[in-house]
């Protein structure tokens, strides 16, 4: 195929009926998608990793790991705005490689985003399951140990773990909310956004007239001989492992087909929520490590920790509060972006066609949202947090990585496409946010490559034993749009 006739291919820009099944339905405005990414994106990231990397890591210097991701995510999601307009189909990175390198590349990023979705969802609530069990403390309720963390965790008084329940449980209930509808959803995912934003915001004012800002010197602590730890090298580390907090305002593009004006809602809800995220994420740092030393931030509640040592205890309970939430809508976000991903593959044949089946009243992907639903809730009953912590890391740069050559590609291929949003300078901000994302990915250990690199290569065992003889070509299962939904 020659770039001239390939420049005038139409794109899928819109969804066929699968099986009779009506289409997904078109819920979302610019706020709404503004609050499903700052709700996706806030959670594990700030309340439970930010401890972990200072103490292990950065030290003082996690302010500069945020920049460091935020630069990185400024990069990506200015790609992601341009491509969620010119393509505003659900699907995320996976449609937008199907649409530049194909079906099978398409497949590996699909398969590489249950990484990013699914495992980040589990990640969530496993935190989440912290957090409820503090609070329940405080207010004299126990669960059985044993019930409250992964197998093989070694608990107080010589117990060790059977399952994580309340993480469980929190998966499966949201799961219940997503199936019910967008509507629903929307509405209880703004309600918990802006409450724990206005927490958040209360945490970063009242810390601040308590920092002391000798806790700050030096900002990058000496290196202990140990690449990643302290000094540049684990602010680098550093910046790795807090990516994972910056990952949920990808979900805003698997919301494109379900947004009533993609072409302007898209950029928007992607470039908003990545802001307000990057500015609080530096404010939270700045105040965390600014409390307390950082050798001691390493704790599954940091923010709570360090409202204890500022002596207002009524208000660690309503930080705990924050978190619960916090995670909440995080693991919402989750869940909802990686059954559209299902939802886009099985669409194309690459999954059973039952994962593309529409609930006819609610306008979801019941199917999808139930299976991974299930499934997710099986991993954060029984893996700890901090192998899926990492897993979710390097599965989202390597995502991001395809994203930003998805845009090289279309606009070498596909000049005269129409677009809605262009990405500045290219293609010097699409080259830049993919050297950051390899940057970013040589900061992780090499156990967790050898993870990404076995996940893979059991993605592929199952593309080439199913997908690969079932795939429908590119373009069979996509509708062309009335003009009204252009």
């Amino acid at each position: 195929m020659d770039q001239q006739t390939a420049s005038v291919l139409p794109l899928p820009t819109g969804e066929a009926e699968v099986s009779g099944s009506p289409q997904l339905a078109r819920d979302h405005s610019a706020l709404s998608l503004i609050a499903l990414g700052v709700g996706a994106t806030i959670g594990a990231g700030i309340f439970v990793l930010t401890g972990t990397a200072a103490a292990q890591y950065a030290g003082p210097g996690l302010m500069l790991s945020f920049v460091l991701g935020g630069i990185a995510c400024t990069f990506v999601g200015l790609c992601y705005a341009e491509l969620a307009a010119m393509i505003p189909v659900p699907g995320s990175t996976y449609a937008y490689t199907d649409a530049t390198l194909g079906r099978f590349w398409a497949w590996i990023i699909g398969w590489d985003l249950v990484l990013e979705y699914a495992m980040s969802a589990a990640t969530v609530a496993v935190g989440w399951s912290g957090y409820v069990q503090s609070l329940m403390a405080d207010a004299g309720l126990h669960l059985p140990p044993a019930l409250t963390a992964s197998p093989g965790t070694a608990l107080p008084g010589g117990e060790t773990g059977l399952l994580n329940l309340p993480a469980a449980g929190l998966v499966l209930a949201l799961t219940l909310l997503l199936v019910r509808g967008n509507r629903e959803t929307n509405r209880v995912n703004l309600t918990m956004v802006v409450l724990k934003v206005a927490i958040i915001l209360a945490f970063v004012g009242i810390g601040a007239a308590y920092v002391n800002t000798a806790l700050w010197t030096p900002l990058v602590p000496e290196n202990t001989g140990t690449f990643g730890e302290f000094g540049w090298s684990g602010v680098l580390r550093g910046a790795g492992v807090v990516f994972f907090a910056f990952i949920g305002f990808e979900a805003i593009s698997t919301a494109a087909g379900e947004t009533r004006n993609p072409q302007r809602d898209a950029p928007i809800g992607v470039l908003g929520s990545l802001a307000i995220c990057t500015l609080l994420y530096v404010a939270v740092a700045a105040v965390l490590t600014g409390l307390v030393p950082y050798p001691a931030l390493n704790v599954p509640d940091p923010i709570a920790k360090a409202v204890d040592t500022i002596g207002l205890g009524a208000f660690a309970i309503v930080v705990k509060v924050g978190a619960i939430l916090g995670l909440t809508t995080a693991a919402l976000g989750a869940l909802y972006g990686q059954a559209r991903i299902f939802y886009a593959m099985a669409r194309d044949g690459l999954l059973p066609t039952a994962f593309a089946r529409v609930h006819p009243r609610f306008r979801t992907p019941e199917t999808s949202q139930g299976v991974i639903g299930v499934a997710t809730a099986l991993v954060a009953a029984l893996v700890p947090i901090d192998v899926l912590g990492e897993l979710v890391s390097i599965g989202t740069l390597f995502a991001f990585i395809m994203v930003c050559v998805a845009v090289l590609v279309l606009r070498r291929t596909r000049p005269g496409q129409p677009r809605p949003f262009r990405v500045p300078l290219a293609p010097l901000v699409p080259i830049l946010g993919i050297l950051s994302c390899l940057g970013l990915m040589s900061g992780l250990p090499g156990d967790t490559w050898a993870r990404l690199a076995l996940w893979l290569g059991l993605g592929l065992a199952i593309y080439l034993a199913y997908g690969r003889r079932r795939t429908r070509p590119a373009g069979d299962d996509v509708a062309t749009p009335s003009a009204a939904e252009r």
